[in-house]
């Protein structure tokens, strides 16, 4: 059942949330691929709302609940871009520290989050879909095709895992980036509409593990 799944996800999600606030505690300062703990919340939120819509009801709250849900993967998702571009000047690329760089990552990013309020969270009209046990509003005015904003965002951590790959022997941003590509891409024979949801959490703890490896590297200078 799809609600068991979504509170697995959530928990999941939640879990991975404290692990990214115990990697910046221990670092001791925020820096910017800390943008990916709201994109996280994001999820904690997105997940926990599709657990409970069966619970709920059709309605006002509900209805209200999952306006929310994609406002919020309007404003946070976009957030992997900035996220990205640290990730690929952390590996030692340069350039990429320079402000032209900085303010095209954050243009990218803003640009992202105007095009989905703008074609997604202004003009949605929200109606009940009922899937595999659970309840949610889905947006009846979503634009059709794949998702711009979610394949550049995919593209530009891509890029960020075969940047640390290449110059930091660190794989496991690029594995979980084509985890989420594949996974996404190819139709999965499982009766659910929660699956998908697995291939976010697998990425997100890639884009984890590469902030705390990246902290390990750059601890090692002063440990010599």
């Amino acid at each position: 059942m799809d609600s068991v799944l979504f509170l697995f996800f959530a928990a999941a999600h939640f879990g991975l949330l404290l692990w990214g606030i115990a990697i910046a505690v221990r670092r001791g300062e925020l820096i910017v691929s800390d943008l990916a703990l709201l994109v996280v919340l994001g999820l904690v939120y997105d997940n926990a709302v599709l657990s409970i819509g069966a619970l709920i009801g059709e309605g006002g709250v509900l209805q209200a609940l999952n306006g929310a849900r994609y406002w919020l993967h309007a404003l946070l998702t976009p957030l992997l871009v900035m996220v990205a571009w640290h990730v690929m000047a952390r590996s030692g690329i340069r350039w990429l520290a320079n402000v032209w760089a900085v303010l095209a990552a954050a243009v990218v990013t803003l640009a992202l989050m105007v095009y989905e309020i703008v074609v997604g969270a202004a003009p949605m009209r929200l109606v009940p879909e009922h899937e595999y046990g659970a309840l949610s509003y889905a947006n009846a005015n979503a634009p059709e095709g794949p998702p711009l904003m979610v394949l550049v965002v995919a593209v530009a951590l891509l890029v960020a895992g075969v940047c640390a790959w290449v110059r930091q022997r660190w794989a496991w941003l690029t594995l979980a980036t084509l985890v989420l590509i594949v996974g996404s891409a190819v139709p999965v024979p499982v009766p659910s509409g929660a699956i998908t949801n697995a291939f976010e959490l697998v990425l997100l703890i890639g884009v984890f593990a590469t902030i705390a490896f990246q902290d390990r590297r750059e601890e090692l200078p002063a440990l010599v």
